[in-house]
């Protein structure tokens, strides 16, 4: 690494930590940093995933008043999402990373479209139906595969299926988010610190920038109307639904 690069790792962690807690998108400002750095994709994938543990832990910080009352929906979640991280996390040090680049940009684009779907707020019923509560959990379990697999954008496609599937606002359903990727990704970094090759000397100043970002962007949210912000992050995901599907289809 050159000299200047934790200062700029410690910038893009910053602006990273605030994207991925407000919008799900920290991978699009931190990934590509660490490719600048000089790691190589699969060491910019693995570091950015145990940093991002960093970002997760300040979103969730800043989100206590949004996670109160929701201690059973987390108890219930939250082992999907580890179990989901765990086999995602495997799964990339086994197989080889281009095996998702087609699928991706689809996902992302869907996810971003359904983040503008209309909702009816209504007050959470005491116990939702047995079936919506399982298809939840298989969508939160498959969503942490791939987060723990590839993670672009898992942020976008964790909060589509979390506004789709109950009737939490935009302030609330984020911080659900955040609490349950950084589940996810907190298990397969576990995995990647054991047998990924992490590169320490980036990891640290990037997750420093990720914790202060993380814990901003509650206040970001809490702040910003819920309409304009749902228009900002789908919008931010369908431009990386873009970019991602020229690089596949190229």
């Amino acid at each position: 690494m050159r000299l200047l690069d934790p200062f700029w790792l410690l910038l893009a962690g910053f602006g990273g930590g605030l994207s991925g807690s407000v919008a799900g998108l920290a991978s699009l400002v931190s990934y590509p940093a660490l490719l600048a750095a000089g790691l190589s994709p699969v060491s910019a994938n693995v570091t950015n995933t145990v940093s991002l543990v960093f970002s997760s832990a300040g979103s969730v910080w800043g989100f206590r008043p949004e996670l109160k009352g929701q201690g059973r929906t987390v108890r219930r979640l939250v082992p999907f999402a580890m179990a989901g991280g765990a086999a995602g996390g495997l799964l990339l040090l086994a197989t080889p990373s281009s095996a998702f680049a087609r699928l991706v940009p689809w996902l992302i684009g869907v996810a971003s479209l359904a983040v503008l779907l209309p909702r009816r707020l209504a007050r959470p019923a005491p116990r939702r139906p047995r079936r919506s509560r399982a298809l939840l959990s298989a969508g939160v379990f498959c969503v942490a595969i791939y987060g723990g697999y590839f993670g672009a954008a898992a942020g976008v496609v964790l909060l589509a299926v979390l506004l789709v599937s109950t009737v939490e606002p935009l302030a609330r359903a984020t911080a659900l988010r955040n609490l349950l990727l950084g589940s996810a990704n907190a298990v397969a970094a576990v995995s990647f610190i054991a047998w990924g090759p992490v590169r320490w000397s980036a990891a640290v100043p990037l997750s420093a920038g990720f914790l202060a970002g993380g814990r901003l962007g509650p206040i970001v949210v809490r702040n910003v109307p819920a309409a304009p912000l749902r228009v900002l992050i789908a919008c931010a995901g369908l431009g990386l639904a873009v970019h991602l599907g020229l690089d596949a289809y190229r």
